[in-house]
């Protein structure tokens, strides 16, 4: 049974060491933003129970943010069943489905259920009869034979709960992984009932005498494939200790408290789809599984056996994206703290204090002309300001301003004109905007989502604009006196300003952001060139964050 040790310990570091290979490193995330789309400063992800904590974070009062809500995950899974046991086993089959879910980054929950079929069949003719049943071991000895070639099936339920140790998801060089390597540990509620091939389709022993056990192993188990009728009527040896349920006599099923080993690799294929390589163990803590317990000379064999299951489990994350991230053991908690030292969102940074000799409000380190005198206004380099640029600075300047045809000015900052008619500010006036019949861009039902028409649209408006450089346009939403219906608003006007500066290449400032507060169509978002009177915000921040739609 030392076998049983080589094979174990194979199958673990077999496992892990041939998938290595596939370890791929995420893309980088902006800031603010974990690896998977998770902004830690949204109150979206946050459950009821944790908003104190997140608000208590948002405020400054305290330095950790809530864990947010994640997934479930719904597995099903289907591989190679086996025993490894005192008989050789055969190819075995498994079918089973899981539900799990994140304790935090690096350990889970997974609770399983799992069907199996086991078999087993051996090369040698030298199992003793006392493995068998009393009456089918009456049989054997009354032909004259004492040993049979051991075989089995064996049908098995299993119902596990498993905790997952993620073991490479907390990473310090890269956003996220792609492959999760991990370890498992657990306990199962183990049920079998295992038959044998003993007797013929007559009900007599089989006596193998046609069967040359001196060939090899390969040929002798398909000999014996030939000659066992493969019914599998006699029910083994069960062992004698009290059940959790039923009896245990052969030919009733038995139950056994069981532990669960095993390791796993799981390569990601999506935000929500998952596809895992598995090999789990199971020790019920019984040697007879496989019908026998006895060897040579009617002693005990030395080890119990084992269940094996070599799995490919195909994983579906379930939930609400808007509600809930991904699986906690896909995402990297370091995301955070690295993105606030790259560039700050959250963070608390002290005014610093800097030198200002001549107090005109640039610090010294910045000053382009120290000493200005008091009360003097400066530009951003420290500088008297100079209006017109002509040289004199304003507080020095008796024509404060002094037109450029005017220029060059004497001492005092007063310039010579030209000439006397509007000839003069050619140039100087600025043009009105020229834009024209500006759409309004409708949305269907609640969505968000712009349409290929209105995109069309939306194109020959950034035509104009390109042609109008100077011109800025209002973007109008409407919505009724309730909050779901202000953040749809938003969301559209968002939607539309998103797309033109993203899509077509038109600067953000060039857009004023107005959701609220003019009566309109609800379905609509107008655009209108604005006026000199417009003098609003180009994006606003949404008035309910957690009602937002992203289609």
């Amino acid at each position: 049974m030392a076998s049983k040790k080589y094979l174990v310990l194979t199958g673990l570091f077999s496992l892990l060491g041939a998938s290595a290979v596939w370890a791929q490193n995420a893309p980088a995330t902006s800031s603010g933003t974990m690896a998977g789309g998770y902004n830690y400063l949204d109150t979206a992800f946050i459950p009821p129970s944790r908003q104190a904590q997140q608000r208590s974070f948002l405020n400054n009062e305290s330095i950790y943010p809530a864990k947010p809500r994640d997934m479930w995950v719904l597995g099903i899974n289907a591989g190679e069943f086996n025993y490894i046991s005192d008989v050789p086993f055969q190819l075995g089959w498994g079918v089973g489905a899981s539900l799990r879910k994140s304790l935090g980054y690096t350990f889970s929950l997974r609770a399983g259920l799992n069907y199996g079929q086991a078999k087993g069949l051996d090369y040698r003719n030298g199992t003793p009869i006392q493995n068998l049943p009393g009456p089918v071991a009456a049989k054997y000895a009354a032909a004259g034979l004492t040993t049979y070639v051991a075989n089995f099936k064996s049908i098995a339920y299993q119902g596990s709960l498993d905790l997952i140790a993620s073991l490479n998801n907390i990473a310090f060089h890269k956003a996220q992984n792609k492959v999760d390597f991990y370890a498992l540990a657990g306990y199962s509620i183990f049920s079998y009932q295992t038959k044998i091939d003993a007797l013929d389709a007559n009900g007599n022993p089989y006596n193998y005498s046609s069967i040359n056990f001196s060939a090899s192993r390969k040929d002798i188990r398909k000999a014996l494939k030939n000659y066992l009728d493969g019914s599998y009527e006699t029910d083994a040896t069960t062992q004698s200790r009290q059940q959790n349920f039923g009896n245990n006599t052969p030919g009733h099923r038995q139950w056994r408290h069981s532990l669960d080993l095993g390791a796993g690799v799981d390569f990601k294929l999506s935000k929500r789809v998952s596809l895992a390589l598995e090999q789990k163990f199971t020790l019920p803590f019984d040697d007879y599984l496989d019908g026998k317990y006895l060897g040579a000379g009617g002693v005990l064999t030395p080890d119990k056996d084992l269940v094996s299951y070599t799995s490919v489990n195909l994983s579906i994350a379930l939930g609400n994206a808007s509600r809930r991230v991904e699986p906690l053991w896909w995402m990297n908690p370091l995301n955070y703290a690295y993105s606030e030292l790259n560039s700050p969102r959250h963070m608390k940074i002290p005014t610093p204090v800097l030198p200002d000799a001549d107090g005109d409000g640039v610090t010294d380190q910045f000053d382009k002309c120290p000493n200005t005198p008091a009360g003097v206004p400066v530009d951003v380099h420290g500088c008297p300001l100079d209006t017109d640029g002509d040289g004199v600075p304003d507080y020095k300047d008796k024509q404060l301003i002094t037109p450029t045809y005017c220029q060059p000015v004497d001492a005092d900052g007063v310039g010579k004109c030209p000439c006397p008619d509007s000839t003069c500010f050619a140039g100087y006036v600025k043009p009105t905007c020229n834009l024209t019949s500006l759409p309004s861009i409708v949305f269907r039902g609640n969505s968000v989502t712009i349409s290929r028409d209105q995109q069309f649209l939306l194109d020959n408006v950034a035509n104009q604009m390109r042609q109008n450089p100077d011109c800025k346009v209002v973007v109008t939403g409407h919505a009724q006196a309730s909050k779901a219906s202000e953040q749809l608003a938003w969301d559209r006007v968002n939607a539309v300003i998103t797309y033109m500066t993203q899509k077509l290449g038109i600067s953000p400032d060039r857009f004023i952001f107005q959701y609220s507060g003019v009566p309109g169509d609800l379905n609509a978002v107008d655009l209108r060139a604005a006026t000199p009177a417009d003098n609003g915000p180009n994006m606003t921040p949404p008035p309910h964050p957690n009602l937002r739609r992203s289609k």
